[in-house]
Order: C-alpha cells, then structure tokens, then sequence
C-alpha cells in the first residue's frame, strides 16, 4: 500500500503508519502491544524511517527503538498525542475518532476580549495537593459565563514531568498532560467551552523544553559537546534558563517540528489561539537583543501560516521587551496579533500597591493607559498573571496589606487596579481567583479558596459589572471597545486623573473615567467633560453593593456645565470616593 502521510503514529483502517526521524540511526524498530518483538522501519530520504504495521491500533501502547552502532537507545514518539505518562510510553492515538458536535466556534474580535488565565491542575481542585485536571475546569463554567469573561488562557497542558507542574518544563510537546485526563479530556473542555461561548487559548512553550523527561535529548544518539542533539542547538546558543536545551530554530526538521505543533493544537484541538511563553528567549540566549534570528523567523513563519489559514485565531507573545515589531505583519515583524504588556503591569502594579499616597504617580499611571503598539489592542493588560502573583510576589491585595488581604484596603486597592485593566485600552487579563480576592502567591499545589467566591461575591459583582461595561453588554459604553483614547486630566498632587475613551464617539459611545488614587474623599472637584449635557454614571466603583466595607460615597450622574476645563469647552464638580473609579457614558 502507499506510504501514509504525516509525522509519528498514523491511523488507518487496517493499521498504523509509523514515521520517526533519526537521521543517525543504523535501524529503527516500533514495538508495543501490537507485538512482542520489535518491527523494523525502512529508511526513507533525509533520515526519516517509516513503516506500517497491520493490526496495530487506537490505544495501544508503542516506542521507537533506535540503533546506533552497538547502542540500542529506547524513545518516546516525539509527535505522541498521548503518553501514558512523562517516562512510560506513547499511545496511538486517532484524532478523527473524537465526536466534536459539530464544533464551529469562532472567538471574539481582539477588541471584545476579556480573557482569564488558569491553571487546570489548581483551578477547580477541592483541596491542596489534589490535581484537578481539564474536566473539572468545565465544572466552574457558570462562575466564568457569570463572571462574564469570554476566553480562559491554559497555562501549559503539553506532558510534563510528574503530575504537579506549572506546565512550563514540557517533556512531550504534542501530548496532553496524562494527569490531566490526557486528549479527549482537552478536547472534551474545548467543545464544552465552546458551547458555553468561551474561547480557549493555550500557553505553549517553545523557548527550551524540558529539561528533565526528555527523550528528545541525544534523540539518535549523535551530539557534539556533549549537548542535545538532533532537536537542539548543540553550541552556545543551547543554554537557557531552564537547561541547556533550546531548540535549533535554524535546522528545517526542528522548525518544522515546532510549526506542526502550534497547528495541530489549533486543528486537532480546535483552539482559539496560544501564547507563546517568554519568547525573549527564542530570539536570544539571554533574553535581550537578537543574536538567535532564526528564533524570531521561526516565529514570524508560524505566525503568518496560522494568519493566512485561520484568519480569528488570537496569538500573543510574552515579550515583554515593549517592541512594537512583536505584532508587527511588516517584514521585521514576528506577527503576532498581541503582547503581555510590561508597560502597564508594572507602573499600574505600584501604584496600587506602594503604601504612601505620596508615591503614587498619576503621571506614570496616565503613562501606562497611554501606551501602544501602534493598535490599541496589540497588548494584554493585567494586574495579576502566574508570574507576577509568584515568585517573590504575592496577589495585590497581600501586597497591598500583608497583615489584612481581605480587608478595606486590599479591596479598595486591588479593585482600583482591575478597574484600569477593563477601562483602559487593551485586550483585558484576569488570573484565577482575582475576583475574589484570593491571596498569597500562586502555587501549583494549593487549590483556590473558592469560599471566598461567595464571603466577596459583592467584590465579583464589581469585576462582572466592570467587564459588562468594557463589553458594552447594555449599550451605553461602546468606547471601551474602541481604540480611542484622551488622558485629560492628571492631578498629580491630589492622585486624581481621568480619561475619555471612544470608538465612534456620541451618545452610548463616548465613555469617561475618573480615577481617585488617594485615601481621601473628594467633593466638588471639576472635571472637564467632551460635550456639555448629561453624562451617566455607569459604575462607582466605592458604593456600598460591592462591600458593606466601602463608604457608598455619593455620587451621580454629571451635568455637565459651558464652563471650559481639561480642554474641554464644558465640565462638571463631582464626588468621588478613596481609591475609586467613576464611569460616566454619554446619554442618548
């Protein structure tokens, strides 16, 4: 029979297609539950080794062995969808056998995107140690649809080593993680976030692998300074991080590798987009500059083909560097649609967090709403993400006050600085629990407090109203879905500022904001408004229904005066409360 097409296990109606490529291999054989000895591979052209074995199927077990010489060195499948485990073996797998429904679920446009990054394991785990795994995340689905967030970002679910991970240290990059449920428990997730609205972006990790349960390492037995061999740098450019085990993004079979992995995520999977971990460290060993350009091609290709062939999927960069290339289609761009954005996290961060209200700066603030790519919505802004609630760094409400992270101050603070994620240009990020203030720092072995969702659930009806708003669900905020964007107003020595925001502009479009980073009330304090007439006040973010702990400062809709201020030919004296946001629409 003709030779089946494809990479790894390739099913069929009487048998399995086996492909490897080991160009430094004198033979290659397949064995598993199909047979009790080894089946020997044909040789084919530029070290790649195929054979078909009839018999073989779905859900048996199989690895490759390679012989080199007088050494007989036993592998995993690197294109294995399934693994029984990081150390165990492949499993044929058939992704054509999986029910999709009917699946045709097309994701947000990047400016109608709020997105909620978990990590499965933690999620929705009933207690500390236990990993929950892909099923039960579809479990909290009604708190996210009520949350009303329309995409969760997976941190990594390729195969790692052990059952308990962040996910960034893959082992088998085309399996899903066996403690995890393994495929069809991805898949499974995927359908029924689709069904339920949500779009599903996966973090991948192609900066390094591993380093630890790798059969990819010396994969065919030949190296050079005792490095990785066949899929890695074998020179200076391997070191990373995390081991010396990057990619050779400059060798074709590697690259091609890599660019079979980001698509089949996208169509066996049938994600809506991925997010490329620390991609500083594809074009570069040390994470600056740009001495691995091969790095950064491989990603501007992989990029490109997704565009052309899936025109909504959403790709984003973990940069990190503020280089407006990163999104850029042109000729030095990598082409992705946006990035992690250093220059709001961190600047917001501080000044919700820093203790003394006279070393907030509401110029640095107004800075990091102003920032851009060129488009408004190349970047993702957040507060909290796995690495910044992490590592040496707690949760803003425990940054905020250690000794009471669920107390007045650490909502007020924390609120304030979600409520500039989802006012501010950019495509919005929440890390799980944010919303109800979960404390501490992440860590892959304690489940989420999920009491809190209820002791706060005033706190969450904060986060749902704000992100009604920056969805523009009732009609009267399209602005925050739009591109525009006047910072009017900074007062730096009262740490007030406020910002208009359109898309069209008019009535139910133009939207303003005034922010109060001080402890203090302020009443009758002016603020210049575009036009003259009535502007209602959608949100105050210090009323009473979010926390029997805010003041309920009284505040209402602006009319707005024909006395010049900010710029503006009208104006209106408003109250605000302490650390607190005020959004004001124009009435129809």
């Amino acid at each position: 029979m003709d030779k089946l097409q494809g990479m790894g296990a390739i099913v069929a109606a009487d048998g399995v297609g086996f492909r490897v490529w080991a160009p430094h291999a004198d033979a290659v054989e397949v064995a598993g539950d199909f047979s009790e000895s080894g089946v020997p591979l044909d040789s084919e052209d530029d070290g790649y080794w195929y054979g078909f074995v009839e018999g073989a199927a779905a859900g048996h077990k199989y690895r490759f062995t390679i012989v080199t010489g007088d050494r007989r060195l036993d592998r995993i499948d690197p294109y294995a969808a399934e693994v029984t485990n990081s150390v165990g073996s492949g499993v044929i797998y058939d992704h054509s056998a999986f029910d999709w429904e009917g699946d045709d679920f097309t994701p947000p446009t990047l400016d109608e995107l709020v997105i909620y990054e978990l990590h499965a394991g933690t999620f929705a785990a009933k207690s500390d140690g236990e990993v929950a795994g892909l099923e039960a995340v579809a479990s909290r689905f009604d708190h996210l649809l009520k949350l009303g967030v329309n995409a969760i970002q997976l941190m990594p679910v390729a195969e790692f080593a052990g059952d308990v991970s962040w996910g960034y240290n893959p082992s088998h990059i085309f399996a899903v993680e066996s403690a995890y449920g393994g495929p069809d428990a991805l898949k499974t997730l995927v359908k029924e976030a689709h069904q339920a609205g949500l779009a599903v972006i996966q973090d991948v990790v192609y900066n390094h692998f591993g380093p630890t349960d790798l059969d990819l390492w010396q994969f065919d037995g030949w190296s050079e300074n005792d490095k990785g061999g066949i899929y890695f740098y074998n020179d200076w450019r391997s070191a990373t991080p995390w081991g010396d085990t990057r990619p050779d993004y400059g060798r074709g079979e590697v690259r091609q590798f890599i660019h079979d992995n980001a698509f089949s995520w996208l169509e066996n999977f049938h994600l809506d987009g991925l997010r490329y971990d620390m991609t500083p460290y594809m074009r570069s060993v040390d994470g600056g500059g740009t001495d691995i350009p091969e790095g950064w091609d491989l990603c501007r290709w992989i990029n490109t083909d997704i565009r052309a062939s899936y025109p909504r999927k959403i790709l984003i960069a973990e940069d990190l560097h503020s280089n407006p290339a990163v999104s850029s289609t042109g000729p030095e761009g990598a082409a992705f649609h946006a990035q992690w954005d250093a220059q709001f996290v961190h600047p917001v961060r501080e000044a919700v967090t820093v203790a003394d209200d006279r070393w907030r700066s509401t110029s640095e603030v107004a800075r990091a709403i102003a920032y851009s790519y060129g488009d408004a919505f190349a970047r993702v802004i957040y507060t909290e993400s796995h690495d910044e609630v992490a590592n040496g760094k707690a949760r803003v409400p425990e940054e905020v006050d250690p000794d009471d992270p669920t107390g007045y101050w650490a909502q007020k603070r924390s609120t304030l600085g979600a409520a500039l994620v989802l006012t501010s240009p950019g495509i919005p990020m929440l890390f799980q629990g944010q919303e109800f203030l979960e404390g501490g720092w992440f860590r892959d072995t304690v489940a989420l407090d999920w009491s809190q969702d209820s002791s706060f659930r005033g706190i969450v009806r904060l986060y749902r109203d704000l992100i009604g708003l920056r969805l523009n669900r009732d009609g009267r905020s399209a602005g925050l879905t739009g591109g525009g964007l006047n910072v009017f107003h900074n007062n730096d020595a009262a740490n007030v500022l406020a910002f208009q925001r359109w898309r069209d502009h008019g009535p139910g479009d133009d939207v303003v904001v005034v922010v109060n980073l001080s402890a203090e009330t302020l009443g009758e304090y002016r603020i210049g408004f575009p036009t003259g007439g009535t502007w209602k006040l959608l949100l105050n973010s210090d009323a009473k229904t979010y926390s029997d702990a805010f003041g309920d400062n009284e505040s209402f809709d602006a009319l707005a005066g024909d006395e010049p201020y900010d710029g503006f030919g009208a104006s209106a004296e408003l109250s605000i409360g302490p650390y607190s946001v005020l959004v004001y629409s124009l009435e129809p």
